[in-house]
């Protein structure tokens, strides 16, 4: 009663007092009012306008606007400013475009995993659903990049996953039932026309790496050495690779390291591999694929 933390009603006379609690230290935030208005949240005409403005054209029918989306992510613990976002059903890409967005104007660091199926469009130049989000997210990071007052540093890429079988080939005989003459079918466990990304990105997911983990591609030895978040991992699918590769790789002590199976010039340099590491880099697991 002295510190004026009870509350009696509008009216001065409730039967039993409530205590005030102050927004001011409510670090888990508020829980919403049921209803949102749309002045103060939009509408699908806002969302369209939006869409509109970024393709000069309508590309999609009825999206959500913006402002909505950035109005649910105020709800997210005050005190993090690297939450995931996640919408399995992204349309146009608007939560996307609002975590952007919302991190531009909040100096936030969110994330977002939107997630698509190719459906058909039937839009202007744009074949599948999937195909007007991904447009959408990079015209809205170039827009925020643009902008005078934005971060020069500020982070607007996103990469794009498809869901696919795996990179390895299939083996359906067991060695018992494998023929001779079927042998030299199996010598590349690789399927046709899988990229270096392709295997990359898969012994990622393999060693549970993060997927928006910073890469880079370096030129080694005159083949393509790919290097994750620094020296999270090393990784070189090229074909003829030497010892003196392996050499040069070990010597930046990766965490990890992975090469093709097949790779190596001869099998004695696919065997010196492991020694190379153990001499100069003995915390590196290494792996062929």
């Amino acid at each position: 009663m002295e510190q004026g933390l009870l509350w009696w009603g509008r009216d001065g006379e409730a039967k039993y007092p409530r205590l005030k609690n102050f927004l001011t230290e409510m670090n888990e935030g508020v829980v919403p009012v049921d209803i949102w208005s749309y002045e103060d949240s939009g509408t699908t005409d806002e969302g369209g306008l939006e869409l509109k403005g970024l393709f000069g054209a309508a590309v999609f029918d009825n999206p959500k606007p913006t402002r909505l989306i950035k109005r649910m992510l105020r709800f997210f613990a005050a005190n993090e400013d690297q939450n995931i976002v996640l919408d399995f059903f992204c349309g146009s890409g608007s939560t996307a475009d609002a975590v952007l967005q919302n991190n531009t104007e909040s100096r936030r660091k969110d994330r977002f995993i939107v997630v698509q199926l190719p459906e058909d469009s039937r839009k202007g130049d744009y074949s599948t659903v999937a195909d007007i989000a991904k447009e959408r997210i990079r015209r809205r990071g170039l827009d925020l990049r643009a902008r005078v007052d934005s971060d020069p540093n500020s982070d607007i890429g996103f990469r794009v996953f498809k869901v696919d079988e795996s990179n390895f080939s299939d083996v359906y005989y067991t060695p018992e039932a494998t023929r001779q003459s079927d042998l030299l079918s199996h010598t590349e466990n690789i399927k046709d026309g899988r990229t270096a990304e392709d295997l990359l990105f898969q012994v990622m997911v393999d060693w549970g790496l993060d997927l928006a983990l910073r890469l880079e591609k370096q030129t080694i030895l005159g083949k393509d050495v790919y290097f994750v978040d620094g020296n999270a991992l090393a990784a070189c699918f090229e074909q003829d690779l030497t010892e003196d590769l392996a050499k040069e790789v070990a010597k930046r002590k990766p965490l990890r390291a992975v090469f093709r199976d097949s790779s190596f010039v001869n099998d004695s340099a696919k065997i010196n591999v492991e020694q190379i590491f153990k001499l100069l880099s003995p915390t590196t697991e290494v792996k062929a694929l």
